[in-house]
């Protein structure tokens, strides 16, 4: 049986299944002080086909004399243009760093487009970058972040998340584990803020296995850094940050889990956190989450090895 990706059902928003364990994020909209966010286009040559633009003409005539063209949105604005306009609402001064990533012959450069407003978004156009890369590499984009984020810690910066879009298969996955790794040794010490990084495949091209497998990485004293969706799958734009909620935040008064013979997993008498860990025993297919009198059964996805952890 073929690998099966994790689809967290509603009211969930995240789902980490490990030996046993569940960690299951509910949807919830949160507010963290002090977040400054980002978003990093895919700039690879892979990408050449989303950024360009389709004209649109009123008739047959004007389009053989090439007049009265209009030019429609490209296949990434829309989806940049609403993540920016939401998570420009969670940045502590609503402007957030925008850039191309996997850019120029090394498809390591950087090209900035600049710091944005939510509020000034259907103005804003996204033709691609200068130098199309020549392969994916994402590891120079998450340098180029955390230098950003130790500039803002003077500024007031207390928490950091990016969010990387991107069509196709990424070429340094060692690179940014190693690196990766850096960071939370540096977030251990105190000499950067707890930072998180978000995944968001967009077209046909995703490869989904691997951006689970950098999702999945845990890191000592820190857990996980990452989480990833898929653009066109995402039904509520609060699931886009599911990687800021916490246990600290509740979303209801009470509630319990049972598991798919009926047998009560773990209560919840007085509050239901944002995040629910718990046990699941061998061989359940799924888990259900009572609350107000209302149930939410979620599936458990099966796996080759049963011992894969998703995100």
């Amino acid at each position: 049986m073929g690998h099966k990706h994790e689809r967290p059902v509603e009211p969930f928003s995240d789902l980490h299944v490990e030996h046993g364990h569940v960690r299951a994020t509910l949807l919830h909209d949160p507010t963290v002080e002090g977040l400054d966010m980002a978003i990093y286009m895919d700039g690879s040559a892979s990408m050449s086909g989303d950024y360009a633009y389709k004209k649109k003409y009123n008739n047959l005539i004007d389009w053989f004399f090439g007049r009265n063209e209009v030019n429609l949105p490209n296949n990434v604005e829309p989806q940049v243009q609403w993540i920016l306009e939401y998570l420009a609402t969670k940045d502590r001064n609503g402007l957030l760093r925008v850039a191309y990533w996997a850019c120029g012959a090394s498809g390591k450069d950087i090209e900035l487009v600049g710091e944005l407003k939510g509020t000034d978004v259907q103005s804003y156009k996204f033709p691609g970058p200068n130098f199309q890369g020549k392969s994916t590499n994402l590891a120079p984009a998450l340098k180029d972040y955390v230098n950003y984020l130790r500039k803002q810690m003077h500024l007031g910066a207390r928490r950091g998340c990016a969010v990387f879009v991107t069509d196709g298969e990424i070429h340094d996955e060692d690179d940014v584990k190693r690196y990766c790794n850096e960071i939370a040794k540096e977030m251990q010490k105190g000499s950067l803020p707890k930072i998180n990084f978000i995944l968001v495949g967009v077209g046909e091209g995703v490869n989904e296995e691997q951006m689970e497998e950098i999702c999945h990485e845990e890191y000592p004293g820190i857990g996980h850094l990452w989480c990833h969706r898929i653009a066109e799958e995402i039904n509520e734009v609060a699931e886009l940050v599911a990687v800021l909620v916490d246990e600290s935040m509740t979303v209801a008064g009470g509630g319990r889990i049972v598991d798919d013979k009926g047998k009560v997993l773990k209560l919840y008498e007085s509050r239901l956190p944002a995040v629910l860990e718990f046990q699941i025993p061998e061989g359940a297919k799924s888990f259900t989450l009572e609350i107000n009198g209302q149930r939410y059964t979620q599936p458990i996805p099966e796996d080759d090895d049963d011992d894969d952890d998703h995100h």
